[in-house]
Order: structure tokens, then C-alpha cells, then sequence
């Protein structure tokens, strides 16, 4: 049996994008047995090259939105997963494309794309819809989590959770991303029983971000913000050896993050390809 899984989280901001820019490098370099979770697509299957959609020794599922070149997640596996779903049970969300869920033996590893908060406009708009999707994904996973579940919920949640996770905390108190009701949202996870791998293994580690705008250069001075997460249920927490943020991987305005956990987390899963 494998000693680890390595379980990896990246808005890639574009997957064709990120392909152009040594997407399937990365993705090859990758230990075995590994998963690997990306957001904002922003592709439909048939849009991707064979070489993305069919990368050798990787099994891969997707999930578009409506809209073209908008939302979207991916997930590549090199075990079969016991069950994928795709769908959290309400259209408005489903129809963004923004959840996919792969099952290996007891563990459920949800990868989401949570909404952002800003309208077209820049404005606030979103918000309520934002706050609606965080509350209905963790009212669905509680009864798991309640009874002991193994579940990690990992992506792009858009929201930085305290001031020691962004670069500028003042300045963006009023931005969508580190708002009251935001964060009030988010801090309802943890309430919940959900631990953040990162910042338990790091309470106190500041200048660690995984989002930075592509304005010239903000993220050489690392400008940034902590929105990206893997969280952990208590009884899939038990199972985690370790948290990172790869901040020198480049390809996209995010960073890829990534636990390594122990195999048994899993239950009796058999990790071979």
C-alpha cells in the first residue's frame, strides 16, 4: 500500500489556458497515487485537446457550465473512484457548474468552485447567492459529518477567513472576498466540526496566499489573499500528514494547495490504478 495520498486543489483560471502553460507537465510530475481537484475550467469536455481529456495513467471527470468558458471543475484521479456525482441538488447551482464529487471507499472528497461575491459590474450583487450556495452545501454535509464521516471539501471558496489571510486586510474590508457576512459564512465551516488543514498545521504563518491580482507585479511583492482551501471533517482530519500551499507553481492567478494523507483514510480502498 501506498505510504501517502496526495490530494491537490488549483484554480487553474482557465484549463486550456493553464495546458499552454505546462498544465500536463505539472500534472505528470505528480506522486502516485494522487488526486487532483482544479476550478474555474471554464471548458466543456469536447473543448479539451485528448491529451487534457485522456492524459495517460489518469482517469478524469468534468463538469461545465451553462455558460461557455465560464465556471466549471475537473478532477483527475490515478485510482477509480467508487462513485462521482455531479450535482448538488438545486439548478441554480448545478447549472454553474461548480461541484463534482469523487468517492474512494469512506472517503468523499468534494471539489467546488465557490461562487464569487462581485456582480459584472464590479458590485456586490452576488453576495446572496454566494451566501445561499455556502449554506446549502454544509447543511447537506452536516448529518455526515455528524456521524463521523471522512469528507474533504476542497477549491476555491473566494473568501479570505481572517486578516492574517490577506496581504491588505483594511483596505478590503468592504470587497467582496473579506466581507462581514463572507467570512461569518466561511467561519460557520469550522463551526460546523471542519479544519482547516493549512492553517491547523500553521496557526500563525502569515504571508501565505494563493490568489494574487495579475496586475504588474503584485505577486512578486506577494500582494495577496488565502481563498483557497482544503478543509477536513474531524474523522478525515485524524488521516492528514501535512498541508501546502505551492506558491512557486505558476500558470494561473492561484496556486495549487494540497494535503498528503494516509492511505487508510479511505477505509479498504484498493489506491492501484
Amino acid at each position: 500500500m501506498a505510504k501517502t495520498i496526495q490530494i491537490y486543489s488549483w484554480n487553474v483560471n482557465g484549463i486550456r489556458s493553464a495546458h499552454q502553460k505546462g498544465f500536463l507537465e505539472w500534472l505528470h510530475a505528480r506522486p502516485r497515487p494522487s488526486i487532483v481537484g482544479l476550478q474555474e475550467t471554464r471548458a466543456e469536455r469536447e473543448q479539451l485537446s485528448e491529451d487534457l481529456e485522456s492524459p495517460d495513467g489518469w482517469l478524469s471527470h468534468f463538469v461545465s457550465a451553462q455558460k461557455k468558458g465560464y465556471s466549471g471543475v475537473g478532477v483527475y484521479t490515478s485510482a477509480k473512484p467508487n462513485d462521482v456525482v455531479t450535482s448538488l441538488g438545486r439548478p441554480e447551482f448545478d447549472d454553474e457548474g461548480r461541484a463534482i464529487l469523487t468517492r474512494f471507499g469512506e472517503l468523499d472528497i468534494w471539489n467546488v468552485y465557490f461562487p464569487n461575491g462581485s456582480g459584472k459590474n464590479r458590485d456586490l450583487s452576488r453576495i446572496p447567492y454566494k451566501l445561499d450556495f455556502y449554506a446549502h452545501l454544509l447543511e447537506s454535509l452536516k448529518p455526515q459529518i455528524d456521524s463521523g464521516g471522512r469528507v474533504l471539501v476542497m477549491g476555491d471558496f473566494n473568501t479570505a477567513l481572517s486578516e492574517i489571510d490577506l496581504a491588505r486586510p483594511k483596505g478590503n474590508e468592504k470587497t467582496s472576498g473579506f466581507r462581514p457576512e463572507e467570512r461569518e459564512a466561511l467561519q460557520l465551516w469550522l463551526d460546523a466540526g471542519f479544519v482547516d488543514t493549512f492553517r491547523h498545521q500553521h496557526p500563525d504563518a502569515e504571508g501565505h496566499y494563493t490568489w494574487w491580482s495579475q496586475r504588474k507585479g503584485v505577486r512578486e511583492r506577494n500582494v495577496g489573499w488565502r481563498i483557497d482551501y482544503i478543509l477536513a471533517s474531524p474523522a478525515a482530519h485524524a488521516y492528514v500528514e501535512s498541508a501546502q500551499i505551492h506558491a512557486d507553481v505558476m500558470g494561473s492567478d492561484h496556486c495549487p494547495i494540497s494535503v498528503s494523507v494516509k492511505p487508510e483514510i479511505a477505509g479498504d480502498f484498493n489506491w492501484s490504478f
